[in-house]
């Protein structure tokens, strides 16, 4: 619990100083949780906890959402295949989620955005069918978020012509579509939500440490009592204990690996998970003519077409994946398959060159009899394989409460703590409270503060109420209010309160995931890095070689993805994406020295 003399922004401050003592914790205390994992699950699970008044702390190998949770859609969504799909329960659950999400949760970071469902050409009788077929799937869909109350926090489905369809998104082919559906979905900066969720569980006591690699469990007889941590960022101290009366592996598709650890004492894994492989394109707005996004039907996924800020995504696919978990690669046969399926539908088809940013990541699906991850289920499994330690795996973005809350439900049920039931439907994120409020008064906001009104909107889209803190950033600072070099739309402060308040330790955290430099500028933040390293050095006291290193590793990390998506398969997609090692002490695993690459 934090002290309550002190703010819940200032308890929720990932800063520098705070990484310190919260490694102190980690080798002095002993925690009722401790989560292994900063994913959206693993942050979720670690606020689920400490919400409920145990002590609590997490640890992640490299960056908050740095995994599977930086490299969604960017959907929070109920799952219209699931619906097809007869799993009511599932959508229902995702629906309600979304709700919460946009209207009491997280209404700075989740907001309505509309996609149609197009309607195929046909003959009358084929239109008619694919209306009814497709028109009852959605009213099911709106029907399953409540079709009354302002709780569901998004609009209502309507039936568009075809010439209603082509007003809303004028690059749909005329010959291809006899009409279309508008329904609505939750969008989300997936990297974003997952800071803040874990900021929050720090606001509440929470201990929060990324860069700490769990390298074994700690063991009493046959159960679990901690695990043992490598700090990445101090990769000459050694390896210590943390000692916690409950672990919960919150580790997506590295949970397998989690019961590996105790193969030496016959554990047996209980639970599979395979990885199915999702690959995103972004491109320019101004590359497809719309203002809603498309969900399209395609031989093996479903394809989504979604506004992005001045961007659209694109994706995705969704094939098995068995080669390095930690950077998946995608390869030119897949960027092609994007291509493909959503030329089909546009007047003016895509190519390569109009690609500004390409992004893999690695779904966790529960591993069944299936024989493609697109058949695999999307439940979610809680799973003790020894006492001491407890596995969550599967499950999707959208319900990452309902998994927290289930696996810390067990965690309670284990200490025979009198710990209050999960309240985390009712507790808003830091950045929510007052939301509403900051966006009414943003044009004030922006005279106050010297600011454009434009400034103060993107800040309010990012941060919610914590607005007020980069903008007293710089006002304290006024070279924070510089465009950053390369990347206009994000402005110096973000660096900044980046590295100060929300964990960032590597250049690449910032580029990739509190920004995303990295996949909406056609250079992918090449001609950042430079600048946001000096922003970084200022705020973390880098020296010189220090900021050289870290630009250097990022270019060389751009260089290698830009070549892996020039590769016709997985294998040498792979191949070339793993010549560069990761930038957090992994390199130190691997016996490389980055600064031995030829760059």
């Amino acid at each position: 619990m934090r002290d309550p003399s002190v703010s819940r922004y200032a308890a929720g401050r990932l800063s520098p100083i705070r990484r310190v003592g919260d490694l102190r914790r980690l080798r002095d205390e002993q925690f009722d949780v401790l989560v292994i994992g900063g994913g959206v699950t693993g942050a979720g699970a670690a606020l689920d906890a400490a919400s409920r008044g145990l002590k609590v702390a997490l640890v992640e190998a490299r960056d908050l959402a740095a995994g599977t949770s930086s490299r969604s859609s960017k959907l929070i969504h109920g799952g219209l295949r699931y619906l097809e799909q007869l799993e009511l329960h599932l959508v229902h659950e995702a629906l309600t989620e979304r709700g919460l999400l946009s209207t009491r949760l997280a209404p700075h970071l989740v907001r309505p955005v509309p996609i149609l469902v197009p309607l195929p050409a046909a003959n009358p009788a084929a239109r008619v069918w694919h209306r009814g077929y497709y028109g009852l799937g959605v009213a099911a869909y709106d029907a399953f978020a409540g079709i009354f109350g302002t709780g569901r926090g998004m609009p209502l489905h309507r039936h568009l012509t075809r010439d209603g369809a082509r007003h809303l998104f004028p690059s749909l082919r005329a010959e291809s579509i006899s009409g279309a559906i508008r329904y609505y979905d939750g969008q989300v900066d997936d990297a974003r939500l997952v800071v803040n969720l874990a900021r929050t569980a720090a606001s509440l006591g929470a201990a929060v440490v990324t860069s700490a690699r769990v390298v074994g469990f700690v063991r009493e007889a046959r159960q679990v009592v901690g695990v043992r941590v490598r700090d990445l960022e101090s990769p000459d101290s050694p390896e210590f204990e943390v000692r916690a009366r409950t672990v919960v592996a919150a580790t997506g598709v590295w949970s397998d690996d989690m019961s590996r650890m105790l193969s030496d004492v016959g554990v047996r894994p209980g639970l599979r998970v395979r990885a199915s492989k999702g690959v995103h394109l972004v491109v320019p707005r101004s590359a497809i003519t719309g203002d809603a996004g498309l969900i399209l039907r395609t031989p093996t996924s479903v394809l989504f077409v979604i506004p992005w800020g001045g961007h659209w995504i694109i994706g995705t696919t969704d094939t098995d994946w068995k080669l390095d978990r930690s950077h998946p690669a995608a390869s030119a046969r897949d960027i092609r398959y994007l291509l493909d399926q959503v030329n089909t539908v546009l007047d003016r088809p895509l190519t390569t060159d109009d690609i500004e940013g390409v992004y893999a990541g690695l779904r966790p699906l529960l591993s069944g009899e299936a024989d493609s991850t697109s058949k695999l289920s999307r439940e979610h499994a809680v799973f003790e394989p020894m006492l001491g330690l407890l596995l969550v795996a599967g499950g999707k973005y959208t319900t990452y409460r309902v998994m927290a809350a289930d696996v810390i439900d067990r965690a309670v049920r284990r200490l025979g703590a009198s710990a209050r039931p999960s309240r985390t439907d009712q507790l808003p994120l830091l950045g929510a409270d007052g939301y509403a409020a900051a966006w009414r008064d943003r044009q004030d906001t922006a005279r106050r503060h010297g600011v454009t009104a434009g400034v103060v909107e993107h800040l309010l889209e990012r941060y919610g109420t914590l607005t007020v803190h980069l903008l007293a950033m710089i006002e304290a600072d006024p070279a924070l209010a510089t465009p950053l070099t390369g990347a206009p739309e994000y402005l110096a402060a973000e660096i900044a309160y980046a590295a100060l308040a929300e964990g960032a330790l590597h250049l690449d955290d910032v580029l990739t995931r509190r920004t995303r430099i990295s996949i909406e500028t056609a250079h992918r933040g090449t001609e950042s890095a430079a600048h946001a390293a000096e922003i970084m050095g200022n705020a973390l006291g880098w020296d010189k070689a220090v900021r050289e290193r870290e630009v250097e590793h990022y270019l060389a990390r751009v260089a290698a993805e830009r070549q892996s998506q020039t590769m016709p398969d997985d294998l040498t997609a792979d191949a070339a994406r793993i010549g560069v090692p990761d930038v957090r002490g992994f390199a130190a695993d691997r016996g490389v020295d980055l600064l031995q690459i030829d760059l």
